[in-house]
């Protein structure tokens, strides 16, 4: 049966060395269709670097939270979950990418939309994918694999969405509610984890309907680690790597 098959990436968070190995992994399946659902800045040495790779690749791109505020130079608001150790560094590394981003990469992040729905059609059967970077709402909500998903599934219904594609928790998932498929593809650049393993999504969509897949990529943590307590970004970031 004819089938088409795409990658999904999201929070590569300025990790270019992990980012390089999910696409040589993707590049070495064969899949020329890649889709990011954003946040491509804070807390690795590699922001502008991380960017010009994503647009010298052509992939299409979502603003997620940490590209917004970067881009619009908006501030930081503390979040319940994190204490005052996370919140103090977290303030440092955001500073570090606002004053090193370069203004056409930051323009260019503005530019990117909030939401993106694809719309396939293999043997006469249409399947469409709604990728977001946090919810269809808002690019901050987390949504775990253990929350309730009722209303979201009822609003994708009544949008004739058969799939949701999103990131920001940097936990992988994948998970049916009401006939919608929900997927977290995980976090590229910064896994919460317990492997620390950069992590995406494969979506094979045929007429039988749309099949997601979550791919875990080895990469050097350790010298990103390195790259981390080398540079102005909180060591914090660095020691989070190399937990495990």
């Amino acid at each position: 049966m004819k089938s088409v098959q795409i990658a999904i990436i999201s929070d590569i968070h300025a990790n270019l060395i992990a980012l390089k190995h999910v696409l040589a992994d993707i590049d070495q399946r064969g899949i020329s269709q890649i889709y990011c659902l954003g946040d491509l800045v804070d807390f690795a040495p590699w922001g502008n670097e991380v960017i010009s790779l994503v647009k010298k690749r052509g992939i299409p791109c979502l603003l997620g939270n940490h590209d917004e505020r970067i881009a619009y130079d908006t501030a930081v608001v503390p979040l319940e979950h994190h204490d005052a150790i996370e919140t103090a560094n977290r303030h440092k590394a955001i500073a570090f990418s606002k004053r090193t981003i370069h203004l056409d990469n930051k323009q260019w992040l503005a530019d990117l939309p909030f939401n993106l729905t694809l719309t396939f059609r293999v043997d006469g059967v249409s399947q469409r994918v709604l990728l977001v970077h946090a919810t269809p709402d808002s690019n901050e909500q987390y949504v775990f694999e253990k929350d309730d998903k009722k209303r979201i599934s009822s609003d994708l219904i009544g949008k004739d969405i058969d799939v949701l594609v999103m990131g920001h928790t940097h936990y992988s998932y994948i998970q049916k509610e009401s006939d919608i498929l929900f997927v977290n593809c995980g976090s590229v650049g910064r896994s919460k984890e317990v492997d620390r393993k950069a992590s995406y999504t494969i979506l094979t969509i045929s007429a039988r309907g749309v099949e997601a897949e979550i791919i875990k990529v080895d990469y050097p943590v350790n010298e990103v680690a390195q790259a981390i307590y080398q540079s102005e970004i909180p060591d914090f970031y660095a020691d989070f790597l190399l937990q495990s």
